[in-house]
């Protein structure tokens, strides 16, 4: 090989990794709580047949970022939203699996309403977890609706699975059949 075919092979090589690796950035911390303001959430509960106002600016930030659907998703468990609506199905808690909800099915609406409660057994929760942590979930809630691009919606959780692949198991040698052995 001559060295300007070397030389170009590498020149290439280095451009495909520098260039090559667009990755969105995951912001995986948040504000502490103690340091959060409170940003005033605008009520957005409105009559149906009024005029919606404008949709909140920071909805395009959360709203089909698979990085903070997969952040929500964690959240949903380890806040256990699991235990009132079950995995979106509803049980003590409201179904998020419908396309109309009562008070508002848009990002920044399911944001007022993990911020400030809803009578009858939705507690608040701006106490206990940051903007952001809202959010995200707000952001995979929407994804339980059907309401979000399929193409959005993260496709596995973060988390490390704990069983082993089947092809690594062990398998246990055959019996001979009852039939065999007469």
């Amino acid at each position: 090989m001559s060295l300007r075919f070397r030389n170009s092979t590498a020149l290439l090589a280095l451009a495909a990794a520098l260039w090559g690796c667009n990755r969105e950035e995951r912001q995986t911390r948040g504000k502490p709580l103690g340091e959060t303001a409170t940003a005033a959430i605008p009520d957005t509960v409105y009559p149906g047949t009024g005029n919606a106002p404008a949709p909140d600016p920071r909805a395009a930030q959360y709203e089909g970022n698979a990085s903070a659907i997969a952040q929500g998703q964690m959240l949903y468990n380890q806040m256990n939203c699991v235990g009132c609506h079950f995995h979106g199905g509803g049980g003590m808690g409201v179904a998020l699996m419908d396309g109309k909800w009562r008070y508002g099915g848009r990002i920044d609406q399911i944001v007022a309403s993990i911020d400030q409660g809803r009578p009858n057994g939705m507690p608040a929760w701006r106490h206990r977890l940051t903007e952001q942590q809202m959010w995200q979930l707000a952001a995979y809630v929407r994804t339980l609706s059907g309401q979000e691009r399929k193409d959005a919606v993260s496709a596995r959780a973060d988390e490390v699975s704990n069983t082993p692949p089947q092809t690594q198991t062990k398998r246990e040698p055959l019996m001979p059949a009852d039939s065999d052995e007469q």
